[in-house]
């Protein structure tokens, strides 16, 4: 009977799980907490391929437990139910582990649900989610429950695996192995070793005369180390990584950051992020780069990509080395936080609309005094309501633009 290669070589003890160091290392808190035999409902986040289910069927193992493996996209509550019916039978003797791949998938209903379980001390739950289960878990499960991150495994790591597995997959049949396919192997998969145990036993049973090449290998592991959804945590962790490179002045991590979008099809996810970013971050420091950035952004949706790259690695390493600014950011958050906590007040009569019949009568505009016509166009008068008259919300940012801007009011208005 056909065994699959992962299957094969999948750990059977802790020593034998690739990475994942932080968590399983001598020291490793995940670790500490499976020797000691007594298991805490555990939630287990992180992306495919990097151990989450071979960690759960170890714990079963080495506290005698029988493993009950459910999908929340296909299992429901009457899943459980029915593995809760078979404790106190000789089918599981010591108690029910269940291990709830993609946890995210079930409903609030459906995780509220899970509870009354978890409570009684009935089963003891391990989730898994490629998804932050802070947005995606039930409070009540959370609160109840131990969060371990897995990681992606690194390279380095990733090509004893890789190599482990090429002397399995090949056994005694001889089938030369091209120097270097290991090493791509290990960096192409992107940390998944589930992708890279598929990669080998795809290239062991489809090697040539010439046994295992590179060009093959680099076709079995093509675009695959791209780790991309649209809907997922990587989406919002690449914008946030792009902004923050930019933010930080460092165009290098920021082109990265854009190449990876990029190479994910995603053109309109980093444009969006790169407009507010003219404003967000590099502001009134050089207010000219929104227009810029504007016409960037509009030349790249104009030519499709590939060539599409091209205006926008300009306006992201535009962004990257410009000054930065957030006092408009700053600005605008005070005041809508002074709005939301209904600290607003009448608009002062006299710049209130006076341009309709009978506006006089009710006291528009009656004092208002037109800045135009006084020298340099300004002219001290009250605009702010009178419950909130001396409240501050801007501040000009050490620039040299806004500093000159500073500079000129203050001459205009005296030093106020």
């Amino acid at each position: 009977m056909y065994q699959p290669l992962a299957d094969k070589i999948r750990p059977k003890t802790l020593d034998d799980v690739v990475g994942q160091q932080h968590l399983l290392g001598k020291t490793g808190l995940l670790r500490r907490v499976i020797e000691s035999g007594t298991i805490p409902n555990m939630i287990f986040y992180g992306p495919s391929g990097v151990g989450k289910t071979t960690v759960a069927s170890i714990i079963a193992k080495q506290t005698e437990r029988k493993l009950y493996h459910l999908n929340a996209t296909t299992a429901g509550i009457a899943d459980i139910k029915a593995i809760i019916d078979e404790l106190d039978t000789f089918l599981a003797p010591n108690g029910a582990l269940v291990y709830l791949d993609e946890i995210q998938y079930f409903n609030k209903k459906q995780q509220q649900s899970l509870l009354e379980f978890i409570e009684t001390g009935k089963m003891t739950l391990i989730a898994s989610t490629t998804e932050n289960p802070y947005f995606y878990v039930y409070n009540a499960i959370l609160s109840r429950s131990t969060v371990f991150e897995f990681k992606p495994i690194e390279a380095t790591d990733m090509q004893h695996a890789v190599e482990r597995a090429f002397a399995l997959a090949i056994g005694d049949k001889g089938t030369p192995v091209e120097d270097g396919v290991a090493s791509y192997i290990a960096q192409a998969v992107g940390g998944d070793v589930r992708k890279a145990l598929g990669a080998v036993e795809l290239l062991v049973l489809g090697a040539g005369k010439d046994g295992v090449t590179l060009p093959d290998a680099q076709q079995a592991a093509q675009r695959s180390n791209m780790r991309y959804d649209r809907d997922g945590d990587s989406h919002y962790d690449i914008l946030s990584a792009l902004q923050k490179s930019i933010r930080g002045s460092d165009p290098d991590a920021a082109l990265h950051y854009l190449a990876r979008l990029l190479e994910a099809g995603d053109m309109i996810s980093a444009a969006r992020r790169m407009l507010v970013i003219a404003s967000e971050d590099i502001g009134l420091a050089y207010p000219q780069c929104a227009a810029i950035v504007k016409a960037c952004v509009d030349s790249a949706f104009q030519l499709g990509l590939p060539e599409a790259r091209i205006p926008l690695a300009e306006a992201v390493i535009l962004m990257a080395t410009a000054p930065k600014s957030n006092s408009a950011a700053a600005a605008i958050d005070a005041a809508m936080a002074d709005v939301r906590a209904g600290r607003t007040g009448d608009i002062p009569a006299h710049i209130k609309d006076a341009h309709y019949g009978g506006a006089q009568k009710l006291g528009r505009g009656l004092t208002y005094q037109y800045p135009h016509a006084f020298p340099n166009h300004w002219v001290r008068q009250q605009y702010l309501p009178d419950e909130i008259k001396d409240a501050h919300y801007y501040d000009y940012g050490p620039n040299k633009t806004e500093q000159a801007a500073r500079a000129y009011w203050e001459r205009v208005k005296g030093g106020k």
